[in-house]
């Protein structure tokens, strides 16, 4: 056990014993509240600069039609606090293959997880026991006559019922890419957003009458507002990549978290990531906040 230090106006003091999860939630938090206060100063103090700060929206190329042809292999972990001293976490296998048909060009990715849930009571014995979790699989690819005009990718998304309480999902989504034509001081690689709307039913087998303590059916609509940005020459910031803001269609309600993530590659073939998700608006209940990481494999 460790003791948590509470800053106050005047001193610091002692609030009480503490997990290292629940330290971990207390740096998470202040980091994120501090890399925000800090940007929002620097935008503040840098009014004039403006246009060298950041590319102008005329000056964005949509590159959404260029599709890599690389295959990639991620193996994902996630540390998730959900609320009232509940825990989670998550290994993820993420697969990404090209696509194509004739003219067609597009991308499927694969997505399988195992899930463990605790708390600090049963920690000792459930944070190693894990059980299925979502299967998700995705596919996007180009859009030459249907959406021509809006010069996106057009996709959608199938939620397996696996680790889903017997809960299917699908839903289609748009996404788009822009590249900057001219550099800036804080050096933008791509805007990328997607928007993306799920829409959930049940089995044949399965029902609140069969299963009543099941979560009510998905209708949320997912929106990544991704934006990189340059460090070094192999090192990138990403925000809202992992982790996107909700809406809950269905009751209303926002989820809208500061999503971060650190990605460096180390060679070709490899690349490693970090990154942490802290909830700002929750009237749809989702996570409070989150770390995880990745390893990627590129061929």
């Amino acid at each position: 056990m460790y003791k948590v230090i509470k800053a106050t106006r005047r001193s610091f003091l002692i609030n009480t014993l503490a997990t290292p999860s629940q330290i971990l939630h207390l740096i998470l938090t202040r980091a994120l509240r501090i890399a925000s206060i800090g940007l929002a100063l620097f935008l503040l103090t840098s009014v004039a600069y403006a246009e060298n700060l950041l590319v102008p929206l005329s000056k964005f190329d949509n590159d959404s039609q260029q599709l890599s042809d690389s295959r990639v292999l991620e193996f994902w972990g996630y540390h998730n606090y959900q609320g009232n001293d509940n825990y989670q976490n998550v290994l993820k296998l993420r697969y990404y293959n090209p696509l194509e048909a004739g003219d067609w060009r597009g991308r499927i990715r694969l997505d399988t997880s195992y899930v463990a849930n605790f708390n600090s009571i049963t920690s000792a014995n459930n944070s190693g026991q894990y059980s299925s979790g979502n299967t998700m699989l995705t596919v996007w690819g180009q859009d030459r006559t249907f959406l021509k005009s809006l010069g996106a990718l057009v996709g959608a998304r199938v939620t397996f019922p696996f680790g889903n309480n017997g809960q299917w999902a699908v839903g289609p989504q748009l996404g788009w890419s822009f590249l900057p034509e001219v550099d800036s001081k804080l050096h933008v690689t791509d805007f990328s957003p997607l928007i993306r709307y799920m829409y959930g039913f049940d089995s044949k087998n399965n029902s609140f009458s069969v299963n009543p303590n099941q979560p009510a059916l998905q209708r949320s609509l997912q929106m990544f507002p991704t934006i990189g940005f340059q460090i070094t020459p192999n090192t990138m910031l990403r925000f809202w990549d992992e982790n996107g803001v909700v809406y809950n269609s269905a009751g209303g309600g926002w989820f809208m978290p500061i999503d971060a993530m650190l990605t460096h590659r180390l060679s070709r073939h490899w690349v490693v990531a970090i990154g942490a998700s802290k909830q700002v608006v929750q009237t749809y209940k989702q996570y409070d906040w989150s770390s995880y990481g990745k390893v990627s494999f590129n061929f």
